[in-house]
């Protein structure tokens, strides 16, 4: 038997009562072995192994984090050691693992790889951030374990993974008809306009893309992935950054390239995915092809021809609304516009989603559509590009499957 619930246990829905009663570091922790069906042996360092944590995350008086801190020995128990025969996949910051925890309660664990350049303080981010937050488009946190080798995540399962394992393959993306596409991206641009005006955190995301949009058992979108995350004091907007960080192809020219980013910089990533979703194309697919830079470009040529049209992904062509998705191609370009302050807001963005097309205001040239020839090119056997200037800038390179 489980320990029961407490009163003061701080609840997050029905399923997972009884499972954070049993994690909960609030009282003795014991190891659950899912395989022999028992609790295993008291620990009776715990309140040590709690403690150092809580050092390593400079958890302090004024900022108490409202997660619950998981063991390690629990954790290894529910993903039997790690084991690949579980694994769910390999993010950019490390693998994906599917635990069953008692009451066969399934959670996503996310181990952060020590390659991976997401640091300590990335990790508080992710965690204390994701904690503040309540919204059905975002993805919910059930709890953390850190120690000096180890950094996890554990988030609520998502069965059908993340939306670029649809979208991009040729095979699953006619799982995606038009409505159930259209219905990704507005529960997309609601998370986002959540983050930007509706939270008690006005939060900038700054690594939006495909991968980190993951879908439910109803394919509903969760955005996921907060530990580059940055909170705007009071009511701004845009800040700067020593440091820049995301991925090749999803990233404003503002942030790339001047270190500024802004919620219009979340506005440029929603609309590379808003396209990426119609089109079933990835924004860096076209990088070796004399059609366009890239898949912005691409659609800018189709709009100036009026045959744009003919970006829409050819599996939706029995179930799709044209001139929904002709207006979300209109919309994808407005928000991918060169100058951010073109860019709509997301609360914009979603008022222009329900409305009529016809309405829409012209979008002027994205950014990055420019073809231009450089003796540097990227490695195809690499994840990874790293461009450095004066300050420092990382750049994730997507590649295909």
């Amino acid at each position: 038997m489980l320990p029961s619930e407490t009163k003061s246990s701080h609840l997050v829905g029905d399923t997972w009562q009884p499972l954070k009663a049993y994690l909960m570091l609030t009282r003795p922790t014991y190891i659950y072995d899912r395989r022999k069906g028992n609790q295993g042996t008291q620990i009776s360092h715990w309140h040590k192994v709690e403690g150092k944590a809580k050092v390593l995350m400079n958890e302090n008086n004024d900022e108490v984090i409202d997660v619950p801190y998981i063991h390690l020995e629990t954790i290894l128990a529910a993903t039997d050691n790690f084991s690949n025969a579980i694994k769910l996949g390999q993010g950019g910051f490390g693998p994906v693992y599917k635990g069953i925890f008692p009451g066969e309660k399934e959670i996503a664990v996310k181990r952060l790889s020590t390659h991976s350049g997401q640091g300590i303080d990335e990790f508080k981010n992710e965690v204390t951030l994701i904690a503040k937050l309540q919204h059905r488009n975002l993805v919910r946190l059930l709890g953390y374990c850190i120690n000096k080798t180890e950094q996890i995540l554990l988030y609520e399962y998502m069965l059908n993974k993340s939306l670029d394992t649809f979208i991009f393959d040729r095979t699953h993306c006619q799982l995606l008809d038009w409505e159930k596409r259209y219905d990704i991206i507005l529960g997309i641009a609601r998370g986002i306009a959540y983050l930007h005006h509706d939270s008690r955190l006005r939060i900038i995301h700054r690594d939006l893309k495909a991968s980190n949009v993951l879908l439910d058992e109803e394919m509903n979108p969760k955005i996921s992935d907060f530990g580059l995350a940055r909170i705007v004091e009071g009511k701004g907007t845009e800040a700067n950054t020593k440091k820049v960080v995301g991925t090749y192809g999803c990233m404003s020219p503002e942030y790339a390239l001047d270190e500024l980013f802004s919620i219009k910089s979340d506005v440029f990533s929603f609309g590379v995915v808003l396209l990426e979703i119609v089109s079933g194309r990835r924004n860096t697919g076209f990088y070796q092809s004399e059609e366009a830079l890239n898949l912005l470009g691409y659609a800018w040529k189709l709009w100036t021809e009026e045959a744009e049209i003919q970006l829409i992904d050819k599996s939706l062509l029995e179930s799709c609304n044209t001139s929904e998705a002709t207006k979300c191609i209109n919309i994808g370009l407005l928000c991918v516009q060169e100058d951010p302050n073109k860019r709509p807001n997301m609360s914009d963005v979603i008022l222009m989603l329900g409305g009529e097309g016809s309405s829409l205001p012209q979008p002027n040239r994205p950014a990055f559509v420019i073809r231009t020839h450089t003796s540097r090119k990227l490695s195809s056997s690499s994840s990874k590009q790293y461009i450095v200037s004066n300050n420092q800038v990382t750049i994730t390179v997507e590649e295909g499957r």
